[in-house]
C-alpha cells in the first residue's frame, strides 16, 4: 500500500553496507529515500552514479541520501558498492524494508522502461555490463522525508526507470522549515 503526505516516514531494520544503522526518523535532518530494485539495474546504477556526482552540493544544502536495494549485501557491493559513495547504501534481500513502503511490481512498466529510456539503460549498461538484462519487477521510489520524520513527498516511480527529478529534491532543500515541516 503506497505511503503519503504527510505521513510519518515508517523506520527501517536496516544496516548499511559498512554495518551503520539505517535511520530515516526523527533524525532533525532531510532525507532523500530512495528505494531501488536490483542491484544490477542498469537505471538503478545510473541514478546512484548521478548522486554521487551531485552528493556534495546537496549535502551541503542539508540532505542525506539513503539508497536501499531490493538486493544481497554481495550483489550491492559488487554493483552499486563497489566504489565508495559518500551516502549509506543498504541491501534489503528480502524486500522487507520495500513492502513496507509500499513498492510495486510491473513486469509491464519494467518493459516500458527498456524501451521508452533506451539512452539511459545504454548508459547504465556501461556501469554494470549484461548482469543488468537480469533484473526483476519492482519499481523504484523516492521519499522526501523532513527533519521531523514526516514524509514530504512520496514519488513512486512510473516505470523501471523513473526517479523523482532532482529538481523537486532541490525545491524541497529551498522550501523555509515551516512549510516543509506542514
Amino acid at each position: 500500500m503506497r505511503l503519503f503526505a504527510p505521513e510519518p516516514a515508517p523506520a527501517l531494520d536496516l544496516v548499511d553496507i559498512h554495518g551503520q544503522p539505517i535511520m530515516t526518523s526523527s533524525r532533525g535532518r532531510l532525507t532523500l529515500l530512495s528505494f531501488f530494485r536490483d542491484a544490477a539495474c542498469p537505471f538503478c546504477n545510473f541514478r546512484i552514479y548521478e548522486l554521487t556526482h551531485r552528493h556534495a552540493e546537496l549535502a551541503e544544502r542539508g540532505l542525506d541520501i539513503v539508497a536501499v536495494f531490493s538486493a544481497s549485501q554481495a550483489d550491492v557491493l559488487r554493483f552499486a558498492g563497489h566504489r565508495p559513495r559518500p551516502f549509506q547504501i543498504a541491501a534489503d534481500p528480502t524486500s522487507s524494508a520495500h513492502e513496507l513502503y509500499g513498492i510495486e511490481r510491473s513486469l509491464w512498466r519494467k518493459l516500458k522502461a527498456i524501451v521508452t529510456r533506451a539512452p539511459t539503460l545504454l548508459k547504465g549498461m556501461r556501469l554494470v555490463g549484461l548482469a543488468g538484462l537480469n533484473t526483476g519487477n519492482l519499481m523504484p521510489a523516492d521519499f522526501l522525508v523532513n527533519e521531523h520524520g514526516r514524509i514530504v513527498e512520496a514519488y513512486y516511480g512510473r516505470d523501471a526507470g523513473d526517479r523523482i527529478p532532482l529538481e523537486r529534491v532541490e525545491q524541497f532543500l529551498s522550501r523555509p522549515r515551516a512549510r516543509r515541516a506542514a
